[in-house]
Formats: structure tokens, sequence, C-alpha cells
């Protein structure tokens, strides 16, 4: 429902009510009528937001603040049903009071519900506190978010943007081969993900900023819902860090989940080709690390088992020299 409309439903109902109180009781009752008439408006319209509420916990909130209203409010206008000529006005203390003491009571509610997340964003350094995580083109079209989300790494739900959805489906109908097959990769991951009982994938269909290209979406979209963005293209991540969006690379995940070898290790994997220098080996392990074996030339297509001599971390990833092992 618009503002607009809203402000004309609170004034009709204020209206009917001083139509209603002048009706029954006569000039003396047209204002509590309207009084009550634009509480029960406002009491509709907050009924509206707490039927919408955006999590379990607002709408436990407002279910507890209507229940404590209630009870303070009908106990109110029962004890002042008492006083002299109370009884008259009984009906009229009885609405006044509950509606007033319910929606003080949702109030103070959300208000503590608003407190409690205050504190938990000023103890959480990462700026973005939520769990949901929203995921990009790129993260689902690489495909090792759904591994993740199997081996129960994932915690909180994975939030698609109906956007996204339109992108990998225009990818997917892209007439050029290797764009096709990456779009229709991409759209095997998320029916995977759907399927995984593990992770809860929320399909989003608000539309943010129409016009905008999709970074731009989903960095809005981010800091509304106080999420993370769950990402592989390295230009999206440095938007983010430009707007304080927290952003999980699977790239720079899987960096830090590599072993770490230590001179003197032994490693098994089979060599492929030559080495720059003369009479050296190439293999690769299973993380894509290159491995350098001097004297190796000479065991290309077998697998050996190496020591490891020294670990060379260049920009271009990491790089391991080794030896073959005696008796190879």
């Amino acid at each position: 429902m618009g503002r607009v409309l809203k402000i004309i439903f609170v004034i009709f109902l204020a209206l009917l009510g001083g139509s209603i109180g002048y009706m029954t009781e006569g000039v003396s009752f047209i204002v509590p009528g309207s009084l009550i008439g634009l509480l029960a408006g406002l009491f509709l319209l907050l009924m509206e937001y707490l039927l919408t509420a955006r999590s379990g916990k607002e709408l436990l909130a407002g279910v507890i603040g209507i229940g404590a209203g209630l009870l303070v409010g009908s106990g109110l206008a029962y004890g002042l049903s008492f006083l002299p000529e109370g009884a008259r006005f009984r009906p009229f203390l009885f609405v006044f009071s509950n509606l007033i003491f319910i929606y003080l009571g949702i109030l103070i509610m959300f208000r503590i519900l608003l407190k409690k997340k205050v504190n938990l964003r000023q103890g959480n350094k990462g700026g973005n506190l939520g769990t949901d995580k929203i995921l990009d083109t790129s993260a689902i079209i690489d495909g090792r978010i759904a591994d993740i989300s199997e081996c129960h790494f994932v915690e909180g739900r994975l939030i698609l943007p109906q956007f996204i959805i339109r992108e990998l489906q225009y990818i997917a109908d892209s007439p050029d081969p290797l764009r096709r097959a990456r779009g229709r990769r991409g759209l095997d991951i998320l029916k995977r993900l759907q399927e995984n009982r593990e992770v809860e994938v929320v399909i989003e269909n608000a539309e943010v900023n129409e016009g905008v290209d999709v970074d731009a979406k989903l960095v809005k979209l981010a800091e509304m819902k106080k999420a993370r963005i769950i990402t592989n293209d390295y230009n999206l991540n440095k938007v983010c860090d430009l707007h304080g969006v927290t952003v999980l690379n699977i790239n720079e995940l899987a960096k830090g989940l590599r072993p770490v070898y230590l001179p003197g290790e032994e490693l098994t994997l089979r060599l492929v080709k030559r080495g720059k220098e003369m009479g050296q080996g190439v293999g690769y392990l299973e993380d894509g690390t290159m491995v350098v074996v001097d004297d190796g030339a000479t065991k290309l297509g077998r697998t050996v088992t190496c020591i490891v001599t020294s670990v060379l971390q260049t920009t271009a990833g990491r790089m391991i020299f080794s030896k073959l092992k005696e008796g190879q």
C-alpha cells in the first residue's frame, strides 16, 4: 500500500470513528470516536508491517508486544470502568486503552530487538553482520560453491538475486559455444544447490536500481540485506572493498587451503614435461601447484617420489623445487 493511500485510509477511519460516535452517543463522542478510528488505522498499518516482517524474530517480537498490550490495556480499561460514569464509557475505554498499549507493546519489543541488532553489529568488526550470502555469477559458474556447501562449510542462507538468474540465462542462450556451456553449467550448479538440504537457497525477487550494472546491484543488495557477497570477480572484489561490503572470494579460499610443504617432506606426483633448466622435470599437485624436480627429465610420464628442497611464492602462484628420492 502506497504512502498516500495509507494516509487516506487512516483519515477515513478517523472520520468513520467520529461519525459512529456522533450517531451512537451524540456530539460529545465525536472526538473520542475519531481518536479511536485514528488509533485503529495506525494499528492496522502496524499489523500490515508486522505480517510482512523480514524475520521470525520480528514476528515473535510483534506477537509478544500484542499480548502484553492486550493484557495491560484490558486491565486498565477494567479498572477505569469502576470510576464514576466509567461503566458508560467502558466500550470506548476498552478499545482506546487496548489500541494504545498494543501499539506501545509492539513498539517497545521492536526497540529491544533493534537494540540487540545494534549491539551485534558493534561486536562484529567485519561490517556486514548477517550470515546471509549473495551469489555472484562468477562464483556460480565456477561451481566450487556447491562442493563447499555439501561439506557443511556454508552457514546461513544463500541469496540468489533474480537479475543474476537472468544473466545466467542470457549467457546460456549465447551463440558462442563456450559462453553457452558456461551459462548452462551455472544453471546446473544452481539446481545442485537447491537440491542440497544442508543449505537454504532463497531467490530474491526485489529489483535494485533498475538500469545500473549487475555489480552495482549486487553491492546495493548486500548493503540492504547486511549480507556478504560470494564471488571470484577481482573487479567486484575491489568495488565491494570501496563500499565496505564483505567479500568471500573462493579463489582466495582455495589459496588459503593449500597444504604447506616444508623442505625435507616427500611428494608423489607424475612428471609431465621438461623444466627450463637442463635435466629438470615438471609435475603438478592436485591443487595446481607446479613442482620442479631436479634430474627428473629422464622420468617423464612416470610417477615418482621426490624430496622438497625449497618453496618459492610468486605473483603467479607457488612453486616447489625438489629432487628425486634416492633409489628412483
